[in-house]
């Protein structure tokens, strides 16, 4: 971008503070394409917090401003995020499915003055980035450190590891190998595949080559979760007695209907499932169900977008809903919450989601309908990447 493009950028970003009385929101995410459930879900948690909540606070009305981004694409993602800054007057960025996307978003909240609450995109760097962005979803470092724990003490002492090339899967590469390996495992071999792999039977064969006795998997979740899980089980490895252990996003709940009994068994450790017990779940998922249309398509990201608004709001009272992205995010460090996931806080130094991370194993019910059934919990979960994190 030339000089004086970016110099009109930040003149007409700081001018463009939102009107006293409606408070622009800008949401993106993958809302068309492929991974198009995964923004239904952010619109949904949206949606859910405010029928219960309102869309007023005080004399201000909340106003949600959506920009669709079907696949990662970072130039698109800071082309929109300027647009809803400069033309859209938006006081607040949200949502961010991927994390290229919200990398690429990260250098112009200072210059625009607005926050970035990330309702999703799950790597720890991110975070150090700008001292705008608050979490409210999870990082891939906090979901796949406690399932290495979940291996080892199920005796497992060896295993393959496959992940998605780009942040989140490096990620859970990192900190799986870490945990599992100071618990005295051994990683025989590690696989990063490209994002774009959809046929995974030459990955099947390596891992019954490499005489592991599981697998450690983390792809992003979506049509690709889906064909991993399926190959895994269409290639014999469950058959032959392959441990399999992943994340959470390998099973989120709209994709077990697909897998039926082949994702019997399977564990995961993750910070949300649909199932979770607690008042505050219920009144989510019924608000979120309304939201969305069919509980059947409800998974994680639509917690982060509930949990999102939360925070979004706590900022917008802080401020009088003034434009002071500072301030907000400020207000914010240390706010503790009951979440439909269970208790959360911001970390005042971090600025990312403190919380429960659970062990699930697929099951299903009298009725038939399939799973995350909670068998552990790994309480007060913080970052463990952000150590790592350049």
């Amino acid at each position: 971008m030339k000089k004086a493009a970016i110099t009109a950028f930040a003149v007409m970003a700081l001018c463009g503070t939102a009107s006293a009385d409606v408070i622009k929101v800008g949401v993106v995410g993958p809302f068309s394409g492929p991974f198009a459930l995964q923004g239904k879900n952010f619109k949904a948690g949206i949606d859910a917090y405010i029928a219960l909540h309102g869309n007023k606070i005080g004399d201000d009305t909340v106003e949600i401003v959506y920009r669709d981004i079907p696949t990662a694409d970072p130039a698109q993602s800071k082309a929109l995020g300027q647009e809803l800054i400069v033309k859209e007057k938006v006081q607040y960025l949200a949502g961010f499915y991927f994390t290229p996307d919200a990398m690429a978003v990260t250098p112009i909240l200072k210059q625009g003055n607005v926050p970035m609450v990330i309702m999703n995109a799950a790597t720890s760097a991110i975070m150090k980035t700008s001292p705008l962005v608050v979490r409210t979803s999870f990082t891939t470092w906090q979901t796949s450190t406690p399932i290495a724990k979940v291996a080892s003490d199920a005796g497992v002492k060896k295993i393959i590891s496959v992940v998605s090339d780009y942040g989140p899967g490096v990620d859970a590469e990192n900190a799986f190998r870490k945990a599992f390996e100071e618990a005295g495992g051994k990683i025989v071999e590690a696989i990063r595949m490209p994002l774009s792999t959809n046929d995974f039977s030459p990955i099947m064969q390596r891992i019954k080559d490499s005489g592991a006795e599981g697998v450690f998997a983390f792809l992003p979740s979506g049509p690709t979760t889906l064909g991993f899980v399926k190959a895994f089980n269409d290639n014999g490895l469950k058959a032959a007695g392959t441990k399999f252990y992943a994340p959470g996003d390998l099973t989120q709940e709209s994709d077990l209907p697909a897998l039926g009994d082949a994702a019997l068994g399977i564990q995961t450790t993750f910070h949300y499932a649909v199932s979770h017990d607690s008042p505050e779940n219920k009144t989510f998922v019924e608000a979120a169900t309304k939201a969305i249309g069919n509980e059947a398509e409800l998974s994680f990201p639509s917690v982060g977008a509930f949990d999102g608004m939360h925070v979004i709001y706590k900022m917008i009272e802080a401020t009088a809903g003034k434009q002071d992205a500072q301030k907000a995010v400020d207000a914010v460090k240390g706010l503790a919450w009951t979440s439909p996931r269970g208790p959360v806080s911001i970390d005042p130094e971090s600025r990312h989601i403190t919380q429960n991370i659970y062990l699930r194993e697929v099951t299903k019910d009298s009725d038939g309908k399939y799973f995350n059934k909670e068998v552990q919990t790994f309480e007060k979960q913080g970052d463990p990447g952000l150590a790592a994190a350049k």
